[in-house]
């Protein structure tokens, strides 16, 4: 005789992603419900398994450590009724994303359940399409630097309990003392909690670790810095070695940051291209290549002052650091161009479509992209910024040196790179 199917074998998919909130059981809908007590695996953190009746020959497994074990468990059990348990909304910051990428459409389906993002929203009054979403957890907080502003809206996403005094020392640092912190804890269950002050009042006391913290920027700011190019020049920590910010505005305009695209910051100097393209794109990455040791701190520092702590850092000399690299979408040549095979080297490993942009000032790096354009064609520009200084009683105009720039686009099927 034949076993009855399995109740999901004949119209669902094997892998069901169920979120589920601080209410637990009780807020979870009918068709939730029916998707958990049917699924023979049920996985998930030892929280959501605990909110969540135990049922004979249903194998229960809490997630692994490292967490990345946790893929291959799914993987294994692929085929069989499988239910992986998630908070909230599994697409909001969640597994389901990850899980969704990496089976067809047909073999999963997705039930969330009410984000903690939706739940702050409510209980905070705030229209969620103007306000910035950031995640804490996993991820440096001085990214917070990249969205601070008067009148600015942020929920973060906490990694902790200690995370809320660590955002109102950061705001306190950075001018934002005045602003106003929210922290909300154990949204949309039986022991929610709020707490609020100024962050120049924060007094910590022992906390829930899963909160959520909203931030209303007030106070003056230790600098008003737009995400537009062209950030002023003392907005960086440098020695001399940075792109002066009229011409760091052209050279980034020609370079078109679009999000998700890598930048070769190619002789970083102080970092400031790589830093200016992350900032203008919150997906986009920069790999900033620079062999001075004191060069490479100001990169750093720089990096996660101006809220880009992911900018990556390769200590060395090009073209021999750029060996390993992954395929960059644009480079920017700051230094180094009369350097045998750095710009060769570039050429070859930029995507087709790709940007390649390179300043120089001296008579020497000049001939270098003269030569370069006559190879590889491209557009030739020269920038001269003379800046208003007191001359006696008067003022008058003092140049600075002249920039050559040269802006070449790499042929190839941008179109078909789109499609695939």
């Amino acid at each position: 005789m034949t076993a009855p199917p399995s109740p999901l074998q004949a119209s669902t998919p094997w892998l069901s992603i169920v979120g589920i909130g601080e209410d637990g059981w009780d807020g979870l809908s009918v068709a939730a419900k029916d998707t958990i007590a049917a699924a023979e695996l049920l996985i998930g953190g030892e929280r959501h398994l605990a909110l969540v009746p135990q049922r004979p020959q249903q194998a229960r497994r809490p997630w692994p450590s490292p967490f990345a074990a946790a893929y291959a468990q799914v993987r294994a059990a692929r085929g069989r009724p499988v239910c992986v348990l998630a908070s909230g909304d599994p697409m909001c910051y969640g597994i389901g994303s990850r899980l969704a990428a990496e089976y067809p459409p047909d073999e999963w389906r997705i039930l969330p359940a009410v984000s903690s993002l939706s739940l702050a929203a409510a209980r905070l009054g705030w229209a969620l399409q103007e306000t910035r979403v950031i995640p804490a957890h996993g991820r440096a907080l001085t990214r917070l630097n990249l969205y601070l502003a008067p009148g600015a809206r942020l929920l973060v996403l906490s990694a902790d309990a200690d995370t809320p005094a660590r955002i109102a020392a950061l705001l306190c640092a950075r001018g934002f003392g005045p602003s106003r912190l929210i922290v909300l804890e154990r949204l949309g269950g039986p022991d929610e909690r709020r707490r609020e002050a100024l962050a120049a009042d924060w007094q910590e006391v022992p906390g829930a670790a899963l909160n959520l913290v909203g931030i209303e920027c007030r106070g003056p700011g230790n600098a008003r810095l737009s995400r537009r190019a062209g950030l002023p020049d003392s907005a960086f920590e440098h020695d001399g070695q940075l792109t002066k910010r009229d011409v760091r505005a052209a050279t980034l305009a020609r370079l078109a940051p679009q999000p998700g695209e890598l930048l070769w910051d190619v002789g970083a100097g102080c970092g400031s291209i790589g830093i200016e393209w992350m900032r203008a794109e919150a997906s986009s990455q920069a790999i900033a290549i620079e062999s001075h040791p004191a060069r490479q701190a100001l990169i750093q520092r720089n990096s996660k002052a101006l809220g880009v702590p992911e900018l990556r850092l390769v200590a060395g000399r090009a073209p021999e650091a750029l060996a390993e690299l992954p395929a960059p979408d644009a480079i920017f040549i700051g230094g180094g161009l009369t350097c045998a095979g750095v710009t060769e080297h570039c050429w070859q490993a930029l995507r087709p479509g790709g940007r390649l942009v390179a300043n120089a000032v001296t008579l020497q790096s000049e001939t270098a992209l003269v030569a370069l354009r006559t190879e590889l064609g491209g557009e030739l520009t020269r920038l001269s910024v003379s800046q208003a200084t007191p001359l006696g009683g008067f003022d008058a105009w003092r140049p600075a040196f002249p920039i050559t720039l040269l802006t070449i686009e790499k042929p190839g099927p941008a179109a078909e790179q789109c499609r695939e």
